[in-house]
């Protein structure tokens, strides 16, 4: 199981940068930002840098490790334009890209900027056809649609990326229509939650696969938590879940994600500390999860 750091990017750039680089450091595997112009919620004044922007640093900056959106909204951005983002970090970084997308949510940034967010139903149309545009303009010489969102004619982007292919990610976790869309499309999946959901969500993404004819173990399987590393866990209702409290805990937790077949578990850095606390605590972390 691979462990990937997730840096809130409400911080200053420079400790996204030291955390970033300490994971490069210490036998991390992957570096994910979050795509996100503002908080969900009352304190929306708080800063929050930009994520196409952060992951073009990062794939300059930091070696080795693996660096992806977690993940890009797609209402914010056509996906052409997105499209040859991904294949520019993907040259910037020599090739360790993941290109995570999603429908997108977030009820105030829409609000706030002016972008519409449409219903759940015309959202995922909407989704699924700059999947048919990202996938084509990344993968393929030229591609042409003729959708109701999106209109491309014998359409080039140039580079390619340098992973053939460059692996896209889908965030989400609908079984109704969403996990049928990552059936289709993703070569990762990604989704919030504690072991027993993420086994269930993957069980039925599974059976997604089956009735399209793919392998399902052709699809990654992510998720993330909270991580306390000691201490009393806060009350979030579940949402986002949080494990630990203390070391054996974590330990558990992190056996039960393997168990179930977990590919990569991502660690967002909200709990961890600040300065060198953060950095101990994620070495503590590796170590238990590489026990």
């Amino acid at each position: 199981m691979r462990i990937a750091i997730w840096p809130g990017a409400e911080q200053p750039y420079s400790e996204i940068i030291e955390v970033s680089r300490h994971a490069a450091d210490s036998g991390w595997d992957t570096v994910y930002m979050a795509d996100h112009f503002m908080p969900d919620g009352d304190d929306m004044e708080s800063p929050m840098l930009e994520a196409g922007s952060l992951v073009a640093a990062l794939g300059a900056l930091i070696p080795r490790v693996r660096i992806g959106t977690l993940v890009y909204g797609n209402t914010y951005r056509h996906p052409a334009v997105l499209a040859n983002m991904a294949a520019t970090v993907d040259h910037i970084s020599g090739g360790r890209f993941i290109l995570g997308v999603g429908a997108g949510w977030q009820k105030t940034e829409h609000r706030e900027y002016g972008i519409e967010l449409p219903p759940p139903g015309p959202l995922l149309d909407q989704f699924e056809e700059a999947l048919q545009v990202m996938t084509g303009l990344l993968r393929q010489p030229r591609t042409t649609l003729n959708g109701k969102y999106y209109q491309l004619v014998d359409a080039v982007s140039e580079p390619k990326p340098i992973q053939s292919p460059l692996p896209i990610l889908i965030g989400g976790k609908g079984e109704k229509r969403m996990l049928g869309i990552v059936a289709k499309y993703a070569d990762m999946w990604n989704c919030w939650g504690l072991p027993a959901l993420i086994a269930h969500k993957s069980a039925v993404l599974d059976q997604r696969c089956a009735a399209i004819g793919r392998d399902p173990a052709s699809i990654e399987r992510t998720a993330q938590a909270l991580v306390v590393l000691d201490g009393d866990l806060p009350d979030t209702g579940g949402r986002p879940p949080v494990i630990g409290g203390s070391r054996a805990a974590l330990a558990d937790a992190f056996a039960e994600y393997r168990a179930i077949g977990l590919d990569e578990l991502i660690i967002p850095d909200d709990l961890l500390g600040k300065g060198t606390d953060r950095l101990r605590a994620m070495d503590v972390i590796r170590d238990l999860v590489n026990a």
